[in-house]
């Protein structure tokens, strides 16, 4: 489960980021801290609230370039962290007036003590491979601390937590069961520590010196990247090469090779090959297969973002890669694959769909996984076009659930076009931004796509364009909400250079706050569920109350009844005739049915012995969660059913289309009661 909540981390060629973000440097401008102070006055520009540098953003600024650095509290002490990310407001002030100026000195002096922390930290984890074989190591605490170390000893104990977390992760993926293989854990665990304290010491990935141009460009980005997280949880800056990937997943397209990696003690592997991409079609290699050389060179001394690096060389067509093969109760097999790059259109990533029998017809299941755009024809309001005509042709098509559980958001574009095939015209999203400027976007065509009864399907990782669609749907009242009791809330606008032809700078800065045609706003709150049938998302702690420096929410005025206000005069009067006369009326016969909807469902969940061995579990993943340590969690075990909240989700489709249809048969028998009276 932990693994699904962070799969975000997918490493597949052209969708990893990497820490420092440098393999596209030497063809990019390389970022001086002389240029900081402009790049930070183009955020000002954009930002919705944040116009000028001040000891607040100073002082958040610290403690995030601390948190980049040390996220897991096993470096720094308490009493050097608040060195700066506690300093005075007068210290503050002082600092961001030197910083407008160009003066970065202070941020030199921190990862001075960075250093510092680095140098202890190598001394105190020298006997690591020795820790292994201390039975009392595997009583040590796994927890991430939130607090941080008060001296040394507690460094050391926080070390062997995080060696104890690594090895309970290897040790799913392969056998850790010797003396020589817990000693190759754990000089693998040092090498990966040391591949993040590199950039400090101005060491590229193998430990080589890199150029002070790099070096500085480097320190730029740290400074830049925390300066950005400091306006807001969604502002970011990025190198080209991270800009690079999240355009790939924006768009859902790439050139690559097709193959997603992984890393153990025994090096990087193949963990799977793309379908469609040339790895596929070559039907050579398998998952698994562990990548021993890179072009004729070794690579058993390379991490994976040392593999990564090579093999995202833009003037590298192709790659011959050395393959070893480990099958158990075989002989390893050793052989080389040349791959070339190709187009690849992330398929997988996009949409699935399924359907189930009922009555007369079907019961259809459509899964969006994002709001993604390439510019041409792959778009997921396309996509999802394609999928009803298929679904219509399978039978009548009685009933739909949108499932949006692991929907993280994307094109705002994509959740109006996406939300307009489910409504007629109307306001689809209101936008507020930094002067409270407001605008409307809407659907005006007043044919939708589909119209029947239909559940949206939710969790606490749905976030952004997903709770559009999930709102705006249920304000209208064509669709119910159902998931876990509310989504992220994630309300905010945000302005991006990703998807531009080569920009000065890319990044991402919040420039507003969005609203659906209710007036409300899902920032913070989220969306919340009509009706609760919760996912393996509930415990853990999800959403932008849990990010850092989140915007507050707010609402603004209804615009069921569009009043045009922002519209430009010359097309106000085509509007008036082809748009308002076919508004989309607020229906609320869902939330007649709602008592009996949720009854029903309860009752179902209580009786279904899957559903409530997951629940238990659950609870247990929470108590695991709060530090309860006696308490036994199975994060891979499906419960008996393939997809529990799904089914559910549909035995509710099932009691709304059979309480239509007996609201039918009443409807009918009184009108001809009323005929025979008469």
């Amino acid at each position: 489960m932990l693994q699904r909540v962070f799969s975000a981390i997918y490493l597949i060629f052209g969708v990893s980021f990497l820490s420092q973000g440098l393999l596209e440097a030497r063809k990019a401008s390389l970022i001086s801290t002389e240029e900081i102070p402009t790049v930070m006055e183009k955020f000002f520009r954009y930002h919705v609230e944040k116009k000028a540098l001040d000891g607040e953003i100073v002082r958040r600024c610290f403690a995030i370039y601390i948190d980049q650095f040390d996220p897991e509290r096993i470096y720094l002490l308490e009493e050097e962290r608040a060195l700066y990310a506690s300093m005075s407001r007068q210290r503050a002030a002082k600092i961001a007036k030197n910083m407008a100026r160009g003066n970065f000195s202070v941020f030199y002096a921190m990862d001075d003590l960075i250093k510092t922390a680095i140098k202890r930290s190598k001394k105190i984890r020298k006997g690591a491979s020795g820790w292994m074989s201390d039975p009392t190591f595997y009583d040590v605490d796994v927890r991430e601390k939130q607090t941080y170390a008060r001296n040394e000893r507690e460094l050391k104990e926080r070390l062997k937590g995080k060696l104890m977390r690594f090895y309970l992760h290897h040790q799913r993926h392969t056998k850790i069961d010797t003396p020589e293989r817990r000693e190759q854990l754990a000089l693998f665990f040092l090498m990966k520590l040391q591949e993040r304290e590199n950039p400090y010491y101005a060491l590229d990935l193998q430990g080589n010196l890199l150029d002070p141009r790099m070096h500085e460009h480097q320190f730029s980005v740290r400074i830049l990247k925390a300066f950005a997280k400091s306006l807001d949880a969604h502002s970011s800056y990025f190198s080209p090469e991270e800009a690079k990937e999240l355009r790939f997943h924006l768009e859902k397209q790439f050139e690559g090779f097709g193959i997603v990696l992984g890393e153990s003690i025994d090096g990087v592997f193949i963990a799977k090959i793309i379908p469609g991409s040339p790895a596929e079609q070559q039907g050579i290699l398998q998952e698994k297969d562990l990548i021993i050389e890179l072009d004729g060179k070794p690579a058993d001394e390379l991490t994976l973002t040392g593999v990564l690096a090579h093999l995202k060389q833009r003037d590298k067509p192709s790659i011959e890669l050395g393959i070893e093969r480990r099958e158990e109760g075989a002989d390893i097999e050793t052989f080389y694959v040349t791959l070339e790059k190709a187009p690849i259109v992330m398929d997988q990533e996009r949409i699935s769909l399924k359907y189930s029998p009922f009555g007369s017809g079907i019961i259809g299941c459509i899964t969006l996984r994002a709001f993604y755009d390439n510019g041409g024809d792959v778009t997921s309001e396309m996509d999802i076009k394609k999928a009803l005509l298929t679904l219509r042709s399978q039978g009548e098509l009685k009933g739909l659930v949108l499932d949006l559980r692991e929907n993280g958001g994307g094109f705002l574009s994509q959740a109006v076009k996406v939300a307009a095939l489910f409504i007629k015209s109307g306001v689809v999203v209101i936008s507020k931004y930094g002067q409270n400027e407001i605008h409307y976007l809407r659907s005006i065509d007043p044919r939708a796509s589909y119209h029947g009864p239909l559940l949206v399907l939710t969790s606490k990782i749905s976030a952004s364009a997903s709770e559009i669609v999930a709102q705006a749907l249920q304000d209208y009242g064509v669709a119910l909400v159902v998931g876990d009791v509310r989504t992220f809330g994630k309300g905010s606008i945000q302005y991006q250079t990703i998807t531009s032809d080569d920009p000065d700078i890319y990044f991402k800065v919040t420039i507003g706050k969005y609203y659906t045609v209710s007036g409300r706003t899902t920032q913070m709150r989220g969306v919340i569920a009509d009706i609760v049938i919760p996912t393996s998302f509930a415990p853990f702690q999800l959403g932008e109350e849990y990010l850092q420096h989140p915007l507050k929410a707010d609402k603004v005025s209804p615009a069921y009844e569009d009043s045009l206000a922002d519209v430009d005069p010359h097309v106000r009067g085509w509007l008036e005739a082809n748009y308002l006369p076919y508004l989309q009326e607020k229906m609320d016969m869902y939330h007649a049915m709602l008592p009996y909807l949720r009854k029903n469902s309860k009752a179902r969940i209580q009786k279904n012995p899957s559903y409530q061995a997951f629940l238990q579990n659950q609870e247990n993943i929470k108590k695991r969660i709060e530090g309860d340590p006696n308490v036994s969690v199975d994060l891979l075990r499906n419960f008996g059913l393939e997809d529990l909240q799904m089914e559910e989700a549909i035995n509710v489709l099932r009691d709304i289309i059979y309480l239509q249809s007996k609201q039918s048969l009443d409807t009918s028998a009184e009108q001809e009661h009323l005929k025979n009276a008469s």
